[in-house]
């Protein structure tokens, strides 16, 4: 009895474990279960001071609301984006091609698909970032 055969036919456990990658910044929970072992391994002869633990739950509050802050200001930022670029339709626009030429054309177009918008100028989809200048077209009069 051949046992690559029977070796082969059973699942390999160890090459399906997912890897999780190590967290890289430090959050509510893992500030939480650090206080959560703190107090969990103090000497009972001496407690952890009140005024100690009432510093580091405030804290944990404060980094809360930062975090949320930041939030806001990015989901912000993103919007001011996306408005700029939409105000940007039916000017006159100049940008910087590949070969470092000063190319304008009007802006008939504005996608918000990627996470920077793009203004369509001509056939040429071009990020938000990359223009350099905006003039109102002049209207002929009459």
């Amino acid at each position: 009895m051949p046992i690559e055969a029977v070796e082969a036919a059973l699942p390999s456990f160890q090459g399906d474990q997912v890897q999780r990658a190590p967290k890289q910044a430090m959050d509510s929970e893992v500030f939480m279960s650090l206080l959560v072992s703190q107090l969990q391994n103090q000497d009972p002869s001496s407690p952890m001071d009140t005024n100690q633990m009432i510093s580091q739950t405030t804290q944990l509050a404060m980094m809360e609301k930062i975090t949320e802050m930041t939030g806001t200001i990015e989901e912000n930022f993103f919007l001011e984006m996306r408005t700029s670029a939409a105000t940007l339709i039916g000017k006159e626009v100049n940008y910087t091609d590949d070969a470092g030429a000063t190319v304008s054309g009007l802006a008939s177009a504005v996608s918000f698909a990627g996470p920077v918008p793009t203004v369509t100028i001509g056939t040429a989809s071009i990020p938000l970032d990359q223009i350099s200048g905006v003039v109102t077209p002049a209207t002929a009069t009459f």
